[in-house]
């Protein structure tokens, strides 16, 4: 089973993933709140739970979007038109909040309970925007022809990236100085942002049907 020839779309599918972490969200804010008021630990234990929940989506929509290419090959230029249009979104919304000097930082109600965990993990699995995130992710990493090998290393890769993505954030917005640097540099993140999803909706809209996405 030869798999480097996927391997580009692979690597480019957990780039987006990994660009979503700078998209600043209900669930990146709820870490932020709640490690900056409650301190590391609980920040920490809202993170674990929010990441596992990020890698149980991947799972349930690489096995979904594979049984899906395999009964409809048509389904190949839907899912490819949908990831696009998503990336376009997230595009205009990172131009527009770059385009704003007035935005604050996210300012999410700290989570508080017994069991921080299962509360992140809650959160994470009744987030509509985590699934239709995940649908353009796999739309880049998979098509009706790539191996299941694939699959499961786009669903291990993104669930350790988002453990450790989300651990990142709970250890570093406890800290005053990483929140001030952030509020200072947030309009350049923003169009940065803007640029590369525009530029990955136009790659996956514009790759051709026959072969990989």
């Amino acid at each position: 089973m030869d798999v480097l020839p996927y391997l580009p779309d692979l690597a480019a599918a957990l780039g987006l993933f990994l660009l979503g972490f700078l998209v600043i969200g209900p669930n990146i804010a709820a870490i932020m709140a709640t490690s900056m008021h409650q301190g590391r630990q609980d920040g920490l234990r809202l993170a674990m739970g929010i990441g596992l929940g990020s890698g149980i989506w991947a799972t349930l929509t690489v096995a979904g979007l594979a049984s899906l290419l395999t009964a409809y090959a048509g389904a190949v230029l839907v899912l490819k038109l949908f990831g696009a249009a998503f990336l376009l979104w997230l595009a205009f919304k990172s131009f527009r909040s770059a385009l704003r000097a007035d935005v604050p930082l996210p300012s999410a109600t700290p989570i508080t309970g017994r069991n921080l965990f299962l509360t992140g993990l809650t959160i994470q699995l009744t987030n509509p925007k985590a699934a239709l995130q995940w649908i353009a992710i796999a739309a880049v990493a998979m098509n009706g022809d790539a191996p299941w090998v694939i699959g499961a290393l786009l669903i291990v890769s993104a669930t350790c990236l988002s453990l450790l993505g989300h651990a990142a954030y709970a250890l570093t917005f406890s800290t005053a100085p990483i929140v001030s640097l952030y509020a200072h540099t947030r309009r350049w993140i923003e169009g940065a942002l803007g640029v590369f999803f525009t530029l990955a909706a136009f790659k996956l809209a514009t790759a051709p049907l026959s072969g990989r996405i």
